[in-house]
């Protein structure tokens, strides 16, 4: 992949960019293997690939300049605004809109926050786009001044942009590297984008979190399913389930499917998908690890899919003593499932497969089937 942005040294995110893919990808798998080489018994199915760019469904982008001249992109080490709105990790679908969003800014009247100065109003857009080629557009703003103005002109831009049908701001007040807030404000009288993948129609409501490349994520889901159904258990939670991907995916009649997530948005999202298909699977707003250890009973095999941290000691100590039969779990750290397993002694990995959702970084995601020693 060629980026003049890098070339150029306006942006260095892409660490692995001056790499050939296929030494990208080997690469990945090694660093991988290495961790999990004591696992004698794991079998490696070939990794998934991804495209080398335009595989990113979702923009997180910094908001910087002025009103009248906006970057939309990153900050640079002076914590001012790079424009990257012709960056080619992006989905089509969103470099398409950029230009416009950006112009919205100045039409609006919003004012990029500046960090050194700590003032200004908007301080990131977050474009997510839908294989429908359906958009989310989200406003992270300092405070609600600016939202009268964008109510004002968000009818011409939603004439103007057709595919961009989901719409909100939300509030974050606080001078902090952290990228939304907790307040989420609708905008537009649809709040879930539709996400058709692995062969289920997922809802995404602001505030849930989705896998990076979409067709990447479609062979993750296929995946996590195929190994599911060699299993075919009677009762199976999906821990860390987000939109409900996976416990979706899984979902079959006479399986008994719980979803357990912290972020009641996703968990709202995840509910309105399962009643509008009458999916067999609920879904719960709760720690993973309190949850599955205030439970009575124990469920066939579990599916576990944690944020970089992983699933942490007292979690791996529930599943170790649990009697599981069966774990599958998705990572998107291999350092943090290296250490989880190692605590899960019982639970032996049989199966792995990496799937490279991060094209370009030294990020990527990594699947392990589980199946506890007799």
């Amino acid at each position: 992949m060629q980026c003049g942005y890098y070339d150029a040294g306006r942006c260095r995110s892409c660490t692995l960019i001056e790499q050939p893919y296929d030494a990208q990808l080997a690469g990945k798998c090694a660093r991988v293997g290495a961790l999990l080489d004591t696992h004698e018994d794991l079998v490696w199915a070939e990794p998934v690939a991804s495209v080398e760019e335009g595989f990113r469904n979702k923009a997180k982008l910094v908001v910087g300049g002025t009103v009248a001249a906006p970057t939309v992109g990153i900050l640079d080490a002076e914590r001012r605004g790079v424009d990257l709105r012709g960056c080619g990790l992006h989905e089509d679908a969103i470099a398409e809109v950029l230009p416009a969003l950006a112009e919205f800014v100045t039409t609006a009247s919003l004012t990029p926050y500046d960090v050194p100065a700590r003032r200004g109003e908007l301080k990131h857009l977050l474009v997510t786009a839908s294989p429908t080629g359906e958009l989310m557009v989200r406003f992270v703003l300092r405070s609600q001044e600016p939202l009268a103005r964008i109510r004002k002109h968000l009818p011409t831009l939603l004439e103007r942009l057709p595919q961009v049908v989901v719409v909100s701001a939300n509030l974050q007040p606080e001078h902090k590297a952290v990228l939304e807030g907790e307040q989420e404000i609708a905008l537009t009288e649809r709040e879930s984008l539709r996400m058709p993948v692995g062969g289920v129609d997922l809802l995404l409501r602001p505030q849930s979190f989705f896998q990076t490349s979409t067709s990447v994520a479609d062979a993750l889901y296929r995946q996590v399913r195929a190994w599911v159904e060699e299993v075919r258990p009677r009762t199976l939670w999906d821990l860390y389930c987000g939109v409900g991907g996976f416990a979706l995916a899984c979902a079959a009649p006479g399986r008994a499917v719980v979803g357990v997530e912290s972020s009641e948005e996703a968990v709202r999202s995840a509910r309105a998908a399962a009643e509008r298909d009458g999916a067999q699977a609920r879904f719960v707003a709760a720690d993973a690890t309190t949850w599955a250890r205030e439970q009575g009973d124990v469920p066939e095999l579990v599916v576990v899919n944690p944020p970089r941290r992983g699933i942490g000691p007292d979690l791996a100590e529930w599943l170790e003593g649990s009697g599981v039969g069966t774990v599958v779990y998705s990572s998107c750290h291999p350092e943090s499932l290296a250490r989880d397993l190692a605590a899960m002694p019982s639970l032996r990995p049989v199966r792995g497969r990496v799937f490279d959702m991060f094209p370009q970084t030294g990020h990527l995601e990594t699947a392990v089937l589980l199946r506890r020693d007799q």
